[in-house]
């Protein structure tokens, strides 16, 4: 699809890391982009900063996705382009220090993560089915959902997030030929080693290290170049139903 000034766009996460950077990407290609996000400072910031509209959403809470949906569709029209991510992660082995997994450590990621992406995904999916078609192809929309390599190479302490991962990953193939009919195309990525908030917080050192763990480039990828395989997505149409790791060629050690 083109994007333009005809495109209503929603980010959920937008309000910082891989979020933020795809809201400035989609809006500098003239996109309208709905600034979805939890923490309202952050996310008034970015939509404030390229003209868009901030809501503030619940991923995990289907109710929130359908009232935040409403206002972003009121703002800017029935959306054309779904980028989803919001996403948590959380550290815990099967066992540790002689204790089981915490059940609810584990469904809160689960939440968050895969039922916060299928949330916004099948809710955006009915609005984009209900749309015009935007070119000769029939197409209605796009929908980008976010994985990690921890989804194919999870590490120890990984379980509930590998897990989550892995199905949005699992979503991938069947929502696109549930969706083909309609003109919407489904894709994922899965971001190696990136530079996010929750890498912010860690110690230099290991930035540095797990940097330089990545064979070429050997650094950390950046907001940026997720936004731009977001971009090259939209706009070639035979992307569909597939996941793309964006990883630098790195397949994670058990630790």
């Amino acid at each position: 699809m083109d994007i333009g000034t005809t495109t209503p766009a929603i980010v959920t996460g937008a309000g910082s890391g891989l979020g933020r950077g795809t809201a400035r990407a989609l809006a500098a290609k003239g996109a309208k982009v709905a600034v979805l996000d939890l923490n309202e400072e952050a996310g008034q910031a970015v939509a404030d900063e390229i003209d868009g509209v901030f809501v503030r959403c619940d991923v995990s809470d289907s109710e929130s996705v359908r009232q935040a949906l409403g206002l972003a569709v009121e703002a800017i029209g029935t959306p054309r382009i779904l980028v989803n991510c919001a996403g948590i992660v959380a550290g815990r082995k099967t066992i540790s220090r002689g204790a089981a997994h915490d059940p609810a450590l584990f469904q809160k990621v689960i939440a968050v993560n895969l039922i916060g992406s299928f949330n916004m995904a099948s809710q955006v999916a009915q609005l984009m089915s209900e749309g015009d078609p935007l070119n000769a192809d029939g197409e209605r929309g796009l929908i980008v959902s976010t994985s990690s390599v921890a989804a194919f190479d999870g590490q120890i302490g990984q379980l509930a997030y590998s897990a989550s991962k892995a199905a949005i990953a699992g979503m991938t193939l069947p929502m696109a030929r549930d969706l083909a009919q309609t003109g919407i195309r489904v894709m994922t990525i899965a971001p190696g080693i990136f530079e996010t908030p929750m890498l912010a917080g860690m110690p230099e050192e290991v930035q540095a290290s797990l940097a330089a763990a990545v064979p070429f480039p050997s650094r950390l990828g950046t907001a940026d170049e997720y936004a731009k395989l977001v971009v090259h997505i939209a706009e070639n149409a035979m992307l569909n139903g597939e996941t793309i790791r964006l990883d630098g060629a790195i397949r994670m050690a058990p630790k």
